[in-house]
C-alpha cells in the first residue's frame, strides 16, 4: 500500500513515524517518476510491517519538497527517526531500491 503524503500531514505521518518511511516525491508531468512508481508500489507491498511508502507530489506539497531541497525527480527520501536516512535521485529497479535502503529496515 503507497501512502499519500502532504504538507499538512508529512509531520505526523513521516517525521514521528516509529517505521522508517520512505517518500517518493513526484509530479504528474515526470516521465521518470511514472516509470518508478510500480517499483515503489511494490516495494511497498513486499516491506509492509517493515516500511512505510508513500508518495508526494511536489507540484501540490512545494513547502515540503523545498525543505528537503528536492531539486529533481523522482526523488525519494528515506526517514527514520524523523531524520533524512538515505537520498535517492532517479528511476531505477525495485531490487537496486531495496539494496540502496535495506541497511536502515528490518
Amino acid at each position: 500500500m503507497v501512502m499519500e503524503f502532504t504538507d499538512s500531514n508529512f509531520d505526523s505521518e513521516v517525521l514521528k513515524s516509529k517505521t522508517p518511511v520512505l517518500v517518493d516525491f513526484w509530479a504528474e508531468w515526470c516521465g521518470p517518476c511514472k516509470m518508478i512508481a510500480p517499483e515503489v508500489e511494490k516495494l511497498g507491498t513486499e516491506k509492509a510491517g517493515s516500511l512505510i511508502v508513500g508518495k508526494l507530489n511536489v507540484d501540490e506539497n512545494r513547502d515540503t519538497a523545498i525543505k528537503y531541497s528536492i531539486t529533481s525527480i523522482p526523488s525519494l527520501l528515506l526517514f527514520k527517526d524523523g531524520q533524512v536516512a538515505k537520498k535517492i535521485v532517479g528511476a531505477m529497479s525495485k531490487d537496486r531500491l531495496l539494496a540502496e535502503i535495506s541497511a536502515f529496515i528490518e
